[in-house]
């Protein structure tokens, strides 16, 4: 059997031990009220180091965070700021401005990507496969016809053509224009 590379340069600091400013145990972060100091989420919406943490946008009650480990090239997560675990937790104001959210982000993609389609859903519980069960967040995945190349059938292989700073830049950027 072989093996598989996968370019992802945006690990190297985690190899380099260059990223432990990040993990929970050193950061002296001011979460929010519930905020639970193990939840990346919850790290990223009290740490103003937005390019670091890839946030591309802050609302009063959202976030937006490009995904670490992306299914696709422009795959965001969009989330509450307050730490949520059930959609009946959120008040009638954040639903509308994650609603708000997405449909910016969506557009912001379509602009900057100009992907075919998209993949937006919530996994709802572990059970479901939220792997971050305890942060309700929304995944924006965009797509493109023959994104499912033979890689990931023969290989079990994803290919994401760009590198997350580069992709933080273009959508940084295209939403200051905005």
């Amino acid at each position: 059997m072989g093996f598989e590379r996968i370019w992802a340069p945006w690990r190297l600091a985690y190899v380099k031990g260059e990223g432990a400013e990040l993990q929970p145990a050193d950061c002296k972060l001011e979460l929010l009220p519930g905020g639970d100091p193990e939840c990346f989420i919850c790290q990223a919406v009290a740490d103003t180091a937005d390019r670091r943490r890839y946030v591309l946008a802050r609302t009063e009650h959202s976030i937006t965070i490009l995904n670490l480990y992306p299914y696709n090239t422009g795959h965001l997560l969009i989330a509450p700021r307050l730490h949520r675990a059930r959609l009946d937790e959120l008040t009638d104001g954040e639903q509308i401005e994650l609603a708000q959210t997405l449909t910016r982000m969506v557009g912001l993609l379509e602009k900057v990507l100009r992907p075919q389609g998209f993949n937006v859903g919530l996994n709802l519980g572990r059970a479901a496969g939220a792997g971050l069960p305890g942060h309700l967040h929304w995944h924006v995945v965009p797509r493109w016809v023959g994104d499912t190349n033979f890689m990931p059938v023969m290989a079990s292989v994803r290919v994401i053509p760009d590198s997350l700073d580069a992709l933080w830049q273009a959508l940084t950027e295209a939403l200051a224009e905005s």
